[in-house]
């Protein structure tokens, strides 16, 4: 079994490269196929919505386009992204870096203080991604998220953020850059296909 990310300008190729190589597929409601081999695949519409439509490639397309206004949110020990979306375009964007120092070998009194060090550090660093957060999400209706899931929780701590409503797969993504975020925006807009292999 496994999971793949794809855009919805791409569904039908993807259906159709998936009957090619397993046979032919018959559609059922909910998006998911079973090919002549008996392979299968169930797909999943991208901000948490569920999909009712008929079993149509195209009509099940239709459905993922993407809100709107969204944000994402990527953050990491390390550094941040944040951009407010308007459909597929970033209308606003911020990403940044702080240093966070890694972890030493040193025992003792040591260990201790580069351990308070790193903490402090990581703070500084949530703190900034929230106040970028709070200046370009501000109100928008539903956000992704990714990164490390405990730097994300911290920074969600934030109350000014505490109406935010996350939806979405969680994106796991390297440290966030431009490129990162572009490319955890396009992940975000795309369907989720579970398949399995007979």
């Amino acid at each position: 079994m496994s999971d793949v990310l794809v855009p919805p300008a791409r569904l039908m190729r993807w259906l159709q490269n998936f009957t090619r190589r397993h046979g032919a597929t018959k559609l059922d409601g909910a998006l998911s196929g079973t090919a002549a081999d008996g392979s299968t695949f169930t797909a999943s519409l991208p901000f948490s919505r569920s999909y009712d439509g008929p079993p149509d490639i195209a009509a099940f397309g239709r459905a993922c386009a993407p809100p709107e206004d969204w944000g994402l949110l990527l953050v990491r020990k390390g550094g941040f992204a944040v951009a407010r979306v308007h459909g597929t375009e970033m209308a606003e964007s911020k990403t940044g870096q702080r240093h966070v120092q890694g972890r030493t070998k040193a025992g003792g009194q040591s260990q201790q203080r580069f351990a308070r060090r790193r903490e402090n550090q990581a703070r500084v660093a949530f703190e900034a991604a929230g106040d970028h957060a709070i200046r370009i999400l501000g109100d928008v209706p539903l956000l992704v998220v990714g990164g490390e899931k405990a730097a994300v929780t911290e920074v969600l701590k934030e109350p000014r953020l505490a109406g935010l409503t996350v939806v979405g797969d969680f994106l796991t993504v390297p440290d966030p850059r431009r490129s990162v975020l572009e490319s955890a925006l396009a992940d975000a807009c795309s369907a989720r296909i579970r398949v399995t292999n007979t």
